[in-house]
């Protein structure tokens, strides 16, 4: 059972490689990124998918539970037709370092998530959510913060 696991592991994390821009994720589940998706090391998911055009950026040892998505494109309500024409709002995510996302977080485009900011599982992300915060709900909203000498502590003991 562990080989096999370990064998889509290593298959969906190549599979992954073929459509990022850039970065070498390990990947434990069906997970779908676009050209414009760019991951920094060490970064796991679980089911994750990239949805637009827009750039997704990922820092370092970001992980994902399963059923995540980041959403960077919008129908275009101001445009031609009611209630939308056929053209799209594009928004950019970034996401920082450290960052852990529960299970069917949802991001949507033009969110910055902070360095080790941690969501909620089943939390809708609008807004920017700052560093070392602890959000959830529907929308997320900041309702803890981590403990920041503890959090660089570990940081730092990462890279002696």
């Amino acid at each position: 059972m562990r080989f096999l696991r370990n064998m889509m592991t290593y298959f969906w994390s190549f599979w992954a490689r073929t459509s990022l821009g850039g970065g070498r994720p390990k990947v434990n589940a069906l997970s779908r990124f676009t050209k414009n998706t760019y991951i920094g090391d060490d970064c796991h998911f679980n089911g994750f998918k990239v949805l637009g055009v827009g750039r997704v950026t990922i820092g370092k040892g970001f992980h994902s539970g399963s059923g995540c998505k980041v959403i960077t494109d919008v129908h275009n309500y101001n445009g031609t037709a009611l209630p939308y024409d056929n053209t799209y709002i594009t928004k950019d995510v970034s996401i920082g370092d450290y960052v852990w996302l529960g299970q069917d977080v949802t991001v949507l485009g033009g969110v910055v998530i902070g360095e080790g900011v941690i969501v909620q599982a089943g939390s809708v992300v609008v807004c920017d959510i700052p560093a070392l915060s602890i959000a959830g709900g529907h929308p997320a909203t900041v309702f803890s913060m981590r403990d920041e000498s503890h959090y660089f502590t570990i940081k730092s003991k990462e890279f002696t």
